[in-house]
This record gives structure tokens, sequence and C-alpha cells, in this order.
């Protein structure tokens, strides 16, 4: 059984982002597949190594947010795993507005 080490609910989330590695001079596409307060799952063709410290912008309808994040993980089914480590308040807001219009019924979860 795999033991629970997020820090907070994941919610699934569609949204588009870019992600940006500013040592390789190089921004990628990728799709978000879930989200949380303090980090997100991206689809990637080629994701970074675990480790890597990458700025990430998501895109969703007329918003956007912006933040600073370390690789967590990495799968052979081109999944990968980001923890948000710095954010600008107006970004957090943003995040937070996602979430608690993503956010799965504690009823449906049961």
């Amino acid at each position: 059984m795999r033991v629970e080490r997020r820090r907070s609910p994941r919610v699934p989330f569609v949204a588009t982002a870019e992600i940006i590695d500013e040592e390789e001079n190089s921004r990628s596409s990728s799709e978000v597949s879930d989200l949380s307060l303090h980090g997100c799952c991206v689809k990637m063709q080629k994701p970074f190594p675990v480790g890597s410290t990458v700025t990430v912008e998501i895109y969703r309808d007329a918003d956007f947010l912006e933040s600073t994040a370390t690789v967590a993980y990495a799968t052979p089914q081109c999944m990968m795993g980001l923890t948000f480590t710095a954010m600008e308040p107006q970004f957090a807001a943003i995040l937070k507005r996602w979430l608690a219009t993503c956010a799965v019924p504690k009823s449906l979860t049961h």
C-alpha cells in the first residue's frame, strides 16, 4: 500500500501550461492533469530531471498563474509532478479560486 505524502489533496484540473527551464533556456508546452495547493501534475513528452527548478505558467480561461517549482517526480507515462516553491500573492489567490471551483465534494469521495 502506498503512503500518501501530499500536503494537500489533488483535484482533477485541465489547463494548458508552459514549463520554463531558465538554466537550459528552454520552454515546453504541457497540459495540467491535476492541481493542489502545493503543486500540480503535468503531461510532458520529455519530463525534466527530478530536482530541477523550473517556472510553471498555467493558463485557464482568462486567468493564469506563475510559480517557481521543483520537479518532484517523473513517470515513464510522461507525467511530471511539480511542487510550487515560490508564488506571488496574486497568483496564490487565483490558485485558491481554481481549487474552490474544482473541489470534489466529500460525499462523492467516500
